[in-house]
């Protein structure tokens, strides 16, 4: 049942995640990178400070401040002012898409810090899941390796760098605690930096504040908690593949949204992401549960 719950919340957060894309297409111009940002991380993490004392959390203690400013850094200030950058001129399906790549940083980073082994099903579901990723790269046409691309790549990879350090923190307090942790601490760094993005912020429009009030409320307060929450009943090369399910949803968003339409290319790329994902979530369930079911038959025909 805990790994049934756990799937659901990760399949909630696809949605989520994939919503924040066209949400930044409207909210980064008018806002600033910087502004957005500082917008999206004080509403979320006010909206998680409420719920905190609400449940009443914990204060974190001092041998974990460097765990959480880690997951602030990477997770927080520099994902959000790298991908609010790159948005400006990335259109919304593509960037979710080159963000989909960040379980694979995920995975290595996961293996370098906690020895976590990588199976070969990860390894084939995640060349498949690139394959996907790489069909819908060059689906579009004009869309080439330019700098703004570069500018959504580095933010997938501190993206796929943040997942796993949340692990060590959340054996020891709940998921609402590690997401409130790391909101204040992105929010806190990333403050110094609002003064080159004020007047923005104060003639930014109703439209836009309401997209960064949407994207600082769920994507950000609730789609991390859920996270949070999914990570820590499952393991990390399987929740984060789940990730690899946010471009397809996020096109579609995006063209009900944005009007950006898919086009066939894009449609296949995404049918071969989900595919992907289920090989490295479901393949090896079906792999144990036949190696079960042969054990038992061995048992049997033992006796």
């Amino acid at each position: 049942m805990r790994v049934n719950r756990a799937l659901l919340a990760g399949l909630l957060v696809v949605v989520l995640w994939a919503s924040a894309f066209p949400a930044i297409r409207v909210a980064a111009p008018a806002l600033g990178v910087i502004g957005l940002s500082f917008a999206r991380l004080a509403v979320a993490a006010v909206a998680l400070l409420i719920v905190a004392v609400v449940v009443k959390a914990r204060f974190p203690r001092r041998e974990d401040l460097g765990w959480i400013a880690a997951c602030g850094f990477f997770g927080m200030a520099v994902y959000q002012l790298l991908l609010n950058w790159g948005e400006l001129y990335v259109p919304a399906g593509t960037a979710s898409i080159i963000v989909a790549a960040a379980p694979l940083v995920s995975v290595v980073v996961a293996r370098v810090l906690f020895s976590e082994r990588i199976s070969p099903v990860t390894v084939v579901g995640s060349v498949i899941a690139l394959a996907g990723v790489a069909l819908v790269c060059l689906a579009r046409a004009g869309v080439s390796l330019s700098a703004a691309v570069w500018i959504v790549v580095a933010a997938m990879v501190v993206q796929g760098i943040y997942h796993p350090l949340q692990r060590p923190l959340l054996k020891r307090y709940t998921s609402i605690e590690v997401a409130c942790y790391a909101m204040i601490a992105g929010t806190i760094m990333t403050l110094p930096l609002v003064p080159f993005d004020i007047d923005a912020l104060l003639t930014g429009g109703l439209a836009p504040w309401l997209a960064a009030i949407y994207l600082g409320l769920l994507p950000s307060a609730a789609g991390f908690v859920l996270w949070a929450y999914a990570v820590a009943r499952m393991p990390v090369a399987v929740s984060t593949s789940l990730l690899y399910l946010v471009p397809p949803v996020a096109v579609l968003i995006a063209w009900v949204w944005l009007g950006e339409l898919p086009i066939l290319s894009e449609l296949l790329g995404g049918l071969v992401v989900v595919a992907g994902v289920i090989t490295i979530s479901q393949v090896p369930r079906i792999l144990a549960r036949t190696k079960a079911r042969r054990e038992v038959r061995g048992s049997i025909a033992a006796e």
